[in-house]
C-alpha cells in the first residue's frame, strides 16, 4: 500500500471553521475599540477647544464663551468653525444658570484671569463614557474616563 501526503477534507474544514471563529471574534472586538475612539476623540476635542477658549480670555485680558447646543450635538469655541459630534453621541451639560440662554444651549464662560464658570460636560456612546469637569475657582479643564453607564 502506498501512503499518500496532504491533508484529509475533514483537517481543511476544521481548520475553516476555526479561522472563521477567530475572524468573527477579532471583527466584534473592532467595533468595540472603535466606538471607544470616538467616544475618546470627541472628548479630547472639546477638552482641546475649552482650553483654547480659556487661553484666548487670558491671552486677550477679555472674557470668552464655549456654546454647547445639547439639540443638535456641537459646540462652537470663539473665532472657530462649528464642531458637530459624532452620531449617535449623547450629551449631558451641567452648567452655570447665567450660562444657560436656553433649554437646549450651555457654555462655558472663562475670565482674563483665567477662573470660569465651572461645569461638566457627560459625553456618552453606546455603553461608555467620559466625563469633563471645568473649575470655576481656576478654569482648569480635567477629563476623566468612565467605562459604563
Amino acid at each position: 500500500m502506498r501512503r499518500r501526503s496532504g491533508f484529509t477534507l475533514i483537517e481543511v474544514l476544521v481548520v475553516l471553521v476555526m479561522l472563521a471563529i477567530i475572524a468573527g471574534t477579532v471583527a466584534f472586538n473592532m467595533s468595540g475599540s472603535m466606538k471607544s475612539a470616538k467616544i475618546r476623540a470627541a472628548s479630547k476635542d472639546l477638552v482641546a477647544a475649552l482650553r483654547y477658549t480659556r487661553s484666548q480670555a487670558v491671552v486677550k485680558h477679555k472674557e470668552q464663551r464655549l456654546l454647547i447646543d445639547v439639540e443638535s450635538k456641537s459646540y462652537q469655541a470663539p473665532g472657530k468653525e462649528k464642531v458637530v459630534f459624532p452620531e449617535g453621541m449623547e450629551l449631558k451639560v451641567y452648567a452655570a444658570e447665567s450660562e444657560v440662554p436656553s433649554e437646549t444651549q450651555a457654555g462655558f464662560r472663562f475670565f482674563s484671569d483665567g477662573s470660569s464658570t465651572g461645569g461638566r460636560v457627560t459625553l456618552i456612546y453606546d455603553e461608555r463614557f467620559w466625563r469633563i469637569n471645568v473649575a470655576w475657582l481656576t478654569g482648569e479643564i480635567r477629563l476623566f474616563k468612565d467605562t459604563e453607564v
